[in-house]
């Protein structure tokens, strides 16, 4: 079951998060750490000793794989500081890229492709591959996949 979505304020909350998961699911879990804003991948414009963001907070940015299958790794990306766009993460299932999934989301999007509810969705024409990953809240995430791009895990869901 996907328990339903809720606020992480933080890299570390969400990291927590996905800890749980891996316990819950028994994978092996890595995670690597970017701290300050010339560490993270999001801050080019940090001059040279520049650490802070201009409000003085120190931006935390992580990168996790999990171990087994199917390979998943999340990059949580920090705050940016704008009221609109928030935290996001992107995450790869097989080598498919599934990018702006909101921090929140990140857990149950997780949850879903560890249980078993994502799948692949396949059409003749035009012929092309879609996984298809639903969360709670009649919320789905679809993402293109090439043809050539088929895992044995993904060719295994195809609907």
């Amino acid at each position: 079951m996907i328990d339903r979505m809720e606020h992480l304020h933080s890299t570390e909350a969400a990291l927590t998060a996905l800890r749980g998961l891996a316990r819950e699911y028994d994978r092996q879990i890595e995670v690597t750490h970017d701290i300050g804003a010339d560490q993270t991948s999001r801050r080019g414009t940090a001059g040279v000793g520049v650490t802070t963001d201009p409000d003085g907070s120190l931006p935390h940015e992580a990168y996790v794989e999990f171990g087994g299958s199917p390979r998943i790794s999340v990059r949580l990306y920090p705050d940016d500081g704008s009221a609109e766009s928030g935290a996001d993460a992107l995450i790869t299932v097989e080598n498919v890229a599934c990018h702006d999934i909101p921090r929140d989301s990140v857990p149950a999007f997780v949850r879903s492709v560890l249980s078993g509810l994502a799948h692949v969705k396949g059409r003749r024409f035009p012929p092309g591959y879609r996984l298809v990953v639903p969360l709670p809240g009649d919320e789905t995430y679809k993402e293109f996949i090439p043809m050539a791009s088929l895992t044995p895990w993904l060719s295994a869901r195809v609907r």
